[in-house]
């Protein structure tokens, strides 16, 4: 009896360790993720083509005083590219997650299942019709005719998905449907009007430049809006991940579930389209990279740390793109590409072994 007794006292303490290993891993994450986010910050403030001082951006950010032309540049420029790199990148790496969720694999992304483009293709068109007979496009209408084109392209994906069952295939249907998207964007580009062209052309290949107060409001009112559902769908996603007969067992609606997740996934990556353009491989490699730091797929961890690490990685990139070849700055999509696609590589290679 006292034997029995004694190996179930440290069946009891192994368990107690391994949670707190398993608490002590999670909380060392999100301190990871938190200091890097402070770190990318402050060099994203204090780098770019005029110098100022951290004395002099403290004096800005924290008294708001200080020379009138650096005040501008901080509160102008700087900070609402920022704050809108962090909030897009975080609601891209969270529609990349969902949408893994949906089909079960973790290939699929905004970006390779074409919703992205197709984004694209209805913003393209809506800037190019409307300001012909308007001066001023709202933020609203850039959101609302991006996540029309995410819904279109997501129902062409999901009714490829019932006639292909293999994910491959249907991974390559979504390429063919984004390939055509940009064939006709870039065919709407050819013929707009010149002056239309360039905001068109620096758009479409993907930049945080250009972001005012309003738009940074506008991104995060619908962002977080979106995270707090997917937040609160933690526990029916964690069902759906072991099957649908179980998270039907668990008593949840299949159907409503998958009409929220296509919804909250389309909206975040409509969204990013509409402010920032398409941007490749955040969808795919955050997601990916917050499980293997986490060691674990439970939503209710993930999805903060998911959403968290696609803030950090786009201030990263947005920081390459703005620096490395100063003062030409390259697309916020091929710095993201360069640091996401050997990610991509690397989960292929493990998945075939």
């Amino acid at each position: 009896m006292s034997d029995i007794t004694e190996r179930l006292a440290d069946e009891e303490n192994e368990i107690k360790s391994a949670k707190l290993k398993r608490y002590a891993r999670y909380n060392t994450v999100f301190v990871f993720l938190a200091v890097a986010f402070v770190v990318i910050t402050v060099l994203n403030i204090n780098s770019g083509s005029v110098g100022i001082s951290v004395k002099e951006i403290a004096r800005i950010i924290f008294l708001r005083e200080g020379d009138e032309t650096a005040y501008d540049i901080i509160w102008k420029i700087r900070l609402p590219r920022i704050v809108t790199s962090a909030i897009l990148g975080g609601g891209l790496a969270l529609s990349g997650f969902l949408i893994q969720v949906f089909f079960g694999n973790p290939i699929a992304s905004p970006f390779t299942l074409g919703i992205s483009s197709g984004s694209k293709l209805i913003v393209s068109l809506t800037m190019v019709v409307m300001i012909q007979y308007v001066d001023y496009i709202s933020s609203f209408a850039m959101v609302a005719a991006a996540f029309f084109g995410a819904l279109v392209c997501m129902g062409f994906v999901l009714l490829a998905s019932r006639r292909v069952k293999q994910q491959s295939t249907l991974l390559i249907a979504g390429i063919m449907i984004g390939y055509i998207c940009s064939a006709v964007t870039d065919f709407v580009i050819t013929f707009a009007e010149d002056t239309d062209i360039v905001n068109l052309h620096n758009w479409s290949m993907g930049s945080f430049s250009g972001i005012d107060w309003d738009d940074v409001w506008m991104c995060f009112v619908i962002i977080f809006a979106a995270f707090v559902c997917t937040f609160l769908l933690a526990k029916p996603i964690g069902a759906y991940q072991m099957g649908e007969a179980y998270a039907q067992s668990m008593g949840v609606n299949i159907k409503r579930f998958r009409v929220l997740v296509i919804l909250l996934s389309s909206l975040m990556a409509g969204c990013v389209t509409a402010f920032a353009g398409p941007i490749s491989f955040v969808g795919i490699a955050v997601p990916h990279l917050a499980k293997l730091m986490l060691k674990t797929s439970k939503p209710i961890v993930v999805i903060p740390a998911v959403f968290l690490g696609g803030g950090v990685f786009c201030m990263f990139c947005d920081y390459i793109a703005r620096t490395a070849f100063a003062p030409t700055e390259l697309s916020i999509s091929t710095v993201t590409a360069i640091f996401g696609s050997p990610i991509v590589i690397w989960m292929l290679l493990s998945r075939k072994r």
